[in-house]
């Protein structure tokens, strides 16, 4: 009876401990300690560095920010990856991405954040390869003192095959990068070679710089989902026409007496979302600071910090791809230059004009490819205040509350046609757009089924 009822105690044992192994998580049968083990601020402290590069590094316009984004959120989720529980590599999936040759990650110990710190000082110094000597110090200073911080305590080996990994993702991601047709983009925004299609409706420079086009190229670059802007093209936009009743020259007094009866909300809704190059920081730049604050106000952990920026990161690299290929297939014609040409010649927008065509708006394409990817990360009425601005004195910077990341997307889109810059259509069918890209990041496979 005792043999017997040792025996079942036993057998008891061993299917409890086999069911205990077969649960335990993919990263706990590792040496290292998982992803989410470690806080999210390095990835934060350097999304941030990005940010503040954005602004401080000439060339960086909307598209050429976009792109570092995109790569720079894939280069900290595979850097991480190995260690995130339950998470697989984007190779496979990401258009021509190269195999990650992985060493023994079950059997040798890595430090997850010390090779995001120094997978981010690569990316940094690579895509903002001409930074300004300040700003190069500012990028140096950052790398160590995170590694000063995240040393302590661990063996010198764990450090430099941390390192090692780190620097060998970020290198293979950027030689993967000069392929697409952006690499240095910074340094060629205004090519001499485009010849923009003329005649009636078509796009031509605007007041007050009669500046060229810009990136006329940019939707033709790869995008990370193979197909995606092509996949992601609206439908044809309002036939031009100049007559009173057209349904164009409805959609051009719209802006007309939108922008002539402006409420000081709207004018401070235009100037809040303006994010111009330089001091505001880009489009991108302010999806990438939502992204932050979002991540902060969850208490994410490196692993889901890593999830966030590279979904953000490709939805609004792919999402200037698209359209930009929209924007110069139509080459739609501005509402300042139909509006001085035909309705008033003494009119002018709230903000100034950039320089390329009008259908669709880049500000609506990115904002809900970004909304779609945030509300199904962290949830359709997730609410939130963003204070990108909160420190600019230029405008009033106050933060902004949303009930969720549409709501977010949505302001964000009319504000373009408060400050004078777009027609509506433009605007909806830019948000629909950018939702579309975002469905494309999506349908990528994160997590391990």
């Amino acid at each position: 009876m005792k043999k017997m009822t040792l025996k079942l105690l036993c057998a008891a044992f061993l299917a409890f401990a086999f069911t205990f192994v077969s649960c335990r998580k993919d990263a706990e049968i590792f040496k290292s300690k998982p992803a989410e083990y470690f806080d999210a601020k390095v990835a934060t402290d350097w999304f941030e560095i990005f940010r503040t590069l954005t602004k401080k590094t000439a060339g960086f316009t909307p598209p050429v920010a976009s792109r570092a984004f995109g790569y720079a959120g894939v280069a900290i989720y595979e850097t991480v990856n190995p260690g995130m529980t339950n998470y697989q590599s984007l190779v496979g999936q990401l258009n021509q991405m190269p195999i990650l040759t992985t060493p023994d990650f079950q059997n040798l110990e890595y430090n997850w954040a010390i090779a995001a710190n120094a997978s981010m000082a690569f990316v940094a110094r690579n895509f903002y390869a001409n930074m300004p000597a300040d700003q190069l110090i500012g990028v140096q200073n950052l790398e160590d003192a995170n590694f000063k911080k995240l040393q302590q305590g661990v063996a010198q080996d764990v450090i430099d095959r941390s390192k090692e990994w780190g620097l060998f993702v970020a290198k293979t991601i950027f030689e993967w990068s000069k392929m697409d047709g952006g690499h240095e983009g910074y340094l060629k925004n205004f090519p001499t070679n485009y010849v923009a299609p003329t005649g009636a409706g078509k796009w031509t420079p605007t007041f007050p710089k009669f500046q060229p086009a810009m990136q006329p190229f940019w939707g033709n670059n790869r995008t990370f989902i193979a197909n995606c802007a092509v996949n992601t093209q609206p439908t044809f936009p309002i036939a031009y026409s100049e007559s009173n009743t057209s349904l164009f020259n409805v959609a051009a007094l719209e802006v007309y007496t939108t922008v002539k009866n402006l409420t000081p909300e709207q004018k401070a809704t235009a100037l809040f979302w303006s994010d111009d190059p330089g001091v505001p920081g880009t489009p991108p730049g302010h999806m990438i600071s939502v992204t932050t604050q979002v991540i902060n106000q969850q208490n994410a952990g490196l692993a889901k910090a890593a999830e966030a920026y590279a979904k953000v990161g490709i939805a609004v690299s792919d999402a200037f791809v698209s359209c930009w290929k929209c924007k110069f297939q139509y080459n739609y014609l501005r509402p300042i230059s139909f509006i001085r040409g035909k309705i008033d010649s003494t009119w002018t927008s709230v903000l100034a004009t950039p320089p390329f065509p009008e259908y669709t708006s880049g500000h609506s394409v990115q904002s809900g490819a970004t909304a779609k990817v945030l509300s199904e990360m962290f949830g359709y009425n997730f609410a939130f205040s963003d204070n990108t601005h909160a420190t600019r004195t230029d405008i009033d910077g106050t933060p902004r509350a949303y009930k969720s990341f549409n709501a977010m997307a949505a302001e964000a889109g009319i504000s373009r046609l408060y400050g004078g810059i777009h027609y509506r259509e433009a605007i909806e069918k830019g948000t629909e757009q950018g939702t579309s890209v975002g469905e494309e990041v999506t349908k990528l496979t994160f997590k391990k089924k």
